[in-house]
């Protein structure tokens, strides 16, 4: 018989069972750890706990890992099963919460949250005093049925489809460089230009070769908070979201080269959270703000 959080021999402990289903997510303990925050000996006594209390093995203890047994399947599923309608009841129970007050946790980009969003969220504090709020930098993709953030404010063409929300702006890019940089490129006769690419783009924009036919990659980096220092310490130029770019007293927009796509901004929540008053107030709030900076986000403020 399983019950919750008996300690009784041969009684279930339901929490062991997110250290069966991680293990079964990852493909190891290795990974269950990682997910969980804890080291490899904790997933693997709680995983034997969970044994212990069924009489029966749910991993084969392999060279190669942990693999699961039809039991140990079985224990994930019911595991993934719990997990699920614990989520929808943490969701129904905060939909019914009519207060402008308690908890509230945003999830954005950091450097969003640097260049953009930080006096905004300052201003929705003063505002609401009584909203406790928590802001995760990250463009990681976090869960919010599972309420590990209330609201995402995402750069993507392609938000996720379960999440409610609008976009709130139209972005653009251009090309930037240090005011010191674009000094010596209009000065070079060859109109050499030191390109930084991103790792996960494509190589130089056609753009950009066409009127800097000299164009050679200088550097690849994988995020934008490096590029910024790269360009600053006036190592080339680089595609940067004019919100970004037009804002940083050090950057100036090389010469010569147009306004490029860049991705859209959203403001997201789960569908069952967004009359919540606190999230239904605070998703309003930053969506107006974002949508008075959309000439900004496009590349054409003049201010």
């Amino acid at each position: 018989m399983i019950k919750c959080g008996s300690e009784d021999e041969g009684d279930m402990d339901w929490s062991d069972l997110k250290y069966v289903l991680e293990t079964v997510r990852h493909g190891g303990i290795s990974g269950a750890s990682r997910a969980l925050g804890v080291n490899h000996a904790t997933v693997s006594r709680r995983i034997s706990a969970a044994e212990a209390a069924l009489g029966t093995s749910l991993f084969d203890r392999r060279p190669s890992g942990y693999v699961p047994t039809q039991a140990g399947r079985d224990a994930a599923r019911t595991a993934e099963a719990f997990e699920i309608e614990h989520a929808s009841l943490s969701r129904a129970i905060a939909a019914r919460d009519v207060a402008l007050s308690g908890p509230l946790t945003v999830t954005a980009p950091h450097l969003m949250v640097q260049s953009v969003l930080a006096p905004i969220l300052g201003d929705f504090a003063q505002a609401h005093p009584d909203i406790e709020l928590t802001i995760i930098g990250s463009i990681e993709t976090l869960n919010l049925a599972e309420r590990e953030a209330d609201v995402a404010i995402r750069i993507s063409d392609t938000p996720d489809p379960d999440l409610v929300g609008r976009q709130v702006a139209v972005q653009k890019s251009a090309v930037y460089a240090s005011k010191a940089y674009i000094a010596k490129l209009e000065s070079d006769p060859n109109r050499r230009l030191h390109w930084l690419r991103f790792l996960h783009w494509q190589p130089t924009p056609k753009e950009v070769m066409a009127t800097y036919p000299n164009t050679r990659t200088a550097m690849a980096l994988d995020d934008m908070v490096a590029m910024l220092g790269a360009i600053r310490a006036d190592l080339g130029a680089s595609r940067v979201p004019c919100i970004i770019g037009d804002t940083d007293p050090d950057l100036a927009r090389v010469p010569g080269l147009p306004l490029m796509p860049y991705l859209p901004i959203w403001v997201l929540t789960h569908a069952d959270l967004r009359a919540v008053p606190r999230i239904a107030t605070f998703t309003e709030f930053v969506s107006t703000a974002l949508r008075r900076k959309r000439s900004a986000f496009a590349g054409t403020d003049e201010d």
